[in-house]
């Protein structure tokens, strides 16, 4: 149904004149005759009927008009929901207890007028993909991935340098150290089940072991992290590494302990992802936030995989 015609129909009912209807539609008074003909064709009855006060509406022109003003508020609501700005701002953070996670809380606290929806995807190839069709407005991701450069569409920028820490339980034998070093960290076991290869965590530790002849193990199934943590507390040969602000709890009698790791200090590489012509009014005030709470990158003394995008 033409919705021009309804929009007519309404204008003319509400006025009692196609006269004044013409005039707040800015068309001819021909043109609304002809616009309401068309739809009186249509619907196979007479909407109106003409009398010296003008054009007062048929039974089944009241019957009609509740259902019309209700048709162009579902095609106005339905214009609003693409419209930018007009629906909540759609963002990737991976995990729900992440750096990310925090980042976006507090972009939500900075700015509670502004409509979130914030959903976690598995890999970086699942969040390009949805950058690139509009399922998403942004991801949070380690960009890029070696040999698997970004596409020319989507653009990003580095917002943040999460140092990793060692976690210990109380027995292990670097509880009672206040930091520990790269170098100390050789021939200890990491245990890490949550790794996954393909994916750009699995790239980063990938090139952390190579690089500093470290042992990390991603062996068995990875029942989350109340399972690991309560591994990593029973078990003193094992430890794990963890990101600084991963939000986690545990019971105090754990005893468990997390250690700054130095000399260098490894961290993980935040940046955002979006689409270059993304046009949501939200994306430029998060990508404002971001830049406005950044860390500075490339730190002294601290380390990243040479792939990691350097801006």
């Amino acid at each position: 149904m033409d919705l021009e015609v309804v929009r007519t129909f309404v204008a003319a009912a509400e006025a009692g004149r196609f006269q004044e209807a013409a005039a707040e539609l800015a068309v001819t008074q021909q043109a609304v005759s002809k616009r309401v003909a068309t739809l009186e064709r249509d619907l196979g009855v007479r909407l109106f009927t003409r009398t010296p006060r003008g054009a007062e509406l048929t039974i089944d022109g009241q019957a009609f008009l509740p259902h019309a003003r209700e048709l162009l508020r579902v095609a106005e609501r339905a214009v609003a929901s693409v419209r930018p700005g007009g629906r909540p701002l759609r963002v990737d953070v991976i995990a729900s207890r992440g750096a990310t996670s925090g980042l976006m809380r507090g972009f939500h606290q900075a700015h509670p007028e502004i409509e979130l929806d914030v959903v976690m995807l598995f890999d970086i190839e699942q969040a390009v993909a949805a950058i690139r069709s509009g399922v998403i407005d942004a991801s949070f991701r380690a960009v890029a991935m070696p040999g698997r450069p970004l596409p020319e569409d989507v653009e990003s920028v580095r917002v943040l340098d999460e140092p990793l820490q060692l976690l210990t339980g109380p027995a292990h034998a670097l509880a009672g150290a206040r930091s520990v070093t790269m170098a100390q960290l050789v021939g200890h076991r990491i245990w890490m089940p949550g790794i996954v290869p393909g994916t750009e965590w699995g790239a980063y530790y990938d090139d952390l072991v190579a690089e500093f002849g470290l042992t990390i193990e991603a062996t068995g199934p990875n029942f989350g992290s109340d399972v690991l943590i309560d591994t990593v507390a029973d078990t003193p040969a094992l430890a794990t590494f963890m990101s600084e602000r991963t939000r986690l709890v545990w019971p105090a009698d754990h005893g468990l302990r997390r250690i700054p790791v130095t000399d260098p200090t490894p961290v993980y590489p935040h940046s955002l992802l979006w689409r270059r012509d993304n046009p949501h009014p939200a994306l430029a005030a998060l990508r404002a936030y971001l830049a406005a709470t950044a860390a500075g990158h490339e730190a002294a003394g601290t380390w990243v995989p040479d792939w990691t995008i350097r801006r």
